[in-house]
């Protein structure tokens, strides 16, 4: 059962990448990756300590795992990384940020076929 399920999440995920996804440029450093994401959003809510509740929403790229771990890049999403999404003749650039207490990404299903970067804008190059 579970490889059933397995081989259908990749199914699914192979489908969104191939009809809701865009290109985008992932860096590290001096290090650039074309790879492909599907934009997503994650919404959470932080407490200051003092009973101040502050709900925020970040923008998400959802890319394959092993599209990311087979790129020059080679390793784990982390903080300090841009995407850079290009929209006509604007690029937005996004660093990845951690939500809370929680690392920059997290796996977006249970078999870990793809990504979920939370990110944040930081610029904007027209």
């Amino acid at each position: 059962m579970t490889d059933m399920l397995h081989r259908g999440q990749s199914w699914l995920a192979e489908k969104l990448t191939k009809h809701a996804s865009q290109d985008v440029v992932y860096q590290r450093d001096d290090v650039s990756v074309e790879l492909t994401a599907t934009i997503g959003k994650s919404e959470y809510e932080q407490d200051d300590g003092d009973g101040v509740i502050t709900r925020a929403q970040v923008r998400d790229f959802l890319i394959n795992t092993k599209d990311l771990l087979q790129s020059d890049i080679g390793t784990w999403p982390r903080r300090g990384d841009r995407i850079l999404e290009t929209d006509g003749d604007t690029t937005f650039v996004y660093e990845l940020m951690s939500i809370g207490n929680e690392p920059p990404w997290r796996y977006s299903d249970p078999f870990r076929v793809k990504l979920r970067i939370h990110t944040k804008l930081v610029d904007t190059i027209t």
